[in-house]
């Protein structure tokens, strides 16, 4: 089983297959949205939400979705303050994903995902969705967000 560390973006794109699938996580403290891209790193689309009561069960259930989509590779956002500063959450996102690199043999890497959420909220203002439902789509969507930011930086480094 190979092992990574937590990688940089650039090693990250050195090692990520032209033609793979990639998962984004968007890191809350109740929930966790998870994104998919397509395997020519054109487009995220939301995937699910998941409840975050501990990591091992969390990590069980990452296993599963890894397993059945192909997944090669992990962008998890990085919650960097406004100023460029990072705060307590930032640390919290670099500490979920150390643990992730070290319970999964999948290259992982962190991106800035200011105003994913912003993002993510005004893409989904238009549906005719209650506000309830809304809220729940809101973790996966930006996961989204990230992931999409992650792969048109992605393609923009291959090219």
């Amino acid at each position: 089983m190979k092992t990574y560390n937590l990688l940089e973006n650039d090693k990250f794109v050195e090692i990520i297959n032209k033609q793979s699938r990639l998962i984004g996580i968007d890191h809350g403290k109740k929930n966790i949205g998870i994104s998919i891209c397509d395997e020519n790193h054109n487009i995220a689309t939301p995937l699910t939400t998941i409840e975050f009561t501990q990591l091992k069960f969390f990590i069980g259930e990452i296993k599963n979705i890894i397993k059945e989509n192909n997944i090669e590779g992990i962008v998890v956002g990085n919650p960097i303050n406004m100023d460029g500063s990072l705060g307590p959450r930032a640390q919290s996102a670099r500490d979920f994903s150390k643990s992730l690199t070290e319970q999964l043999s999948i290259p992982v890497t962190l991106w800035d995902e200011r105003l994913s959420s912003e993002g993510a909220y005004k893409g989904m203002s238009e549906l005719s969705i209650n506000v309830t439902k809304k809220q729940k789509k809101l973790d996966e969507n930006s996961a989204a967000f990230i992931l999409q930011g992650f792969i048109d930086y992605y393609k923009n480094q291959t090219k």
